[in-house]
């Protein structure tokens, strides 16, 4: 039986939330179905927009502060929203904060971390391999890169793809920060200079990594106002 306090961080990534599915609701959603049942009681809840190859993340900063003060134990949605890197399980596990994953409640900081360890040595010996590989390319006398005049069409079918990937990574950083808003929104923050300082206070950054304005909330909400055609055809 679930009992005690709990603390709910979430994470939407912008470069994979459109593909996997685990949007701001859909993660609420599983932690909500763990909690069910019990006597538990959820005092506070966390939402960081950024990738997780970072490891300064102000909101779960936050998270485990707020747990420390609390006596509460962090409740995420999905294993993967923690197990990244050795670095960051290292600080999580020097924090004394306990945490449970909806997912995989079974799971213990040891085990998250040998995960973290296998998941960072695997992106090495992937770099390891492809530097590898195009250094062996190179020796035998091939031109790598657009250099060559018979990929020119190439470069020009990528220069177009790239806008379409440009314009799509929009719309998916649009979809995740939009329920952020509308939290602050619905708090009784309705200017956008409100909304502009509200996310910054949250140490949610833009697409761009930059802090937020009027102008860009503007653009955010904008965006959500296009037809659907429109964004189906930038994708």
């Amino acid at each position: 039986m679930t009992t005690g306090n709990f603390i709910a961080y979430y994470r939407v990534s912008t470069d994979r939330q459109g593909q996997s599915g685990l949007g701001l609701e859909a993660q609420r959603k599983a932690v909500m179905d763990y909690l069910d049942g019990g006597n538990w009681k959820l005092v506070g809840e966390y939402t960081e927009v950024e990738s997780g190859k970072r490891n300064d993340r102000p909101e779960l900063a936050d998270a485990l502060d707020a747990c420390k003060r609390q006596k509460a134990k962090l409740v995420i949605a999905k294993i993967d929203r923690l197990a990244r890197n050795v670095h960051f399980i290292s600080g999580l596990m020097e924090s004394g904060v306990d945490f449970v994953a909806a997912d995989m409640p079974e799971a213990n900081k040891l085990t998250v971390h040998i995960m973290a360890a296998m998941a960072e040595y695997e992106r090495e010996q992937i770099s390891t391999r492809t530097k590898a590989a195009l250094a062996a390319v190179k020796a035998r006398g091939k031109k790598l890169g657009w250099s060559m005049p018979s990929r020119r069409q190439e470069q020009l079918k990528a220069s177009r793809q790239g806008v379409k990937s440009n314009i799509a990574h929009a719309d998916r950083f649009a979809e995740n920060t939009l329920p952020i808003i509308r939290e602050i929104q619905t708090a009784g923050i309705t200017t956008l200079q409100g909304i502009a300082e509200a996310l910054n206070a949250r140490g949610v950054q833009t697409a761009r990594g930059k802090k937020w304005f009027p102008a860009t909330v503007k653009n955010i909400l904008a965006r959500q106002t296009r037809p659907a055609d429109i964004r189906a055809d930038a994708a």
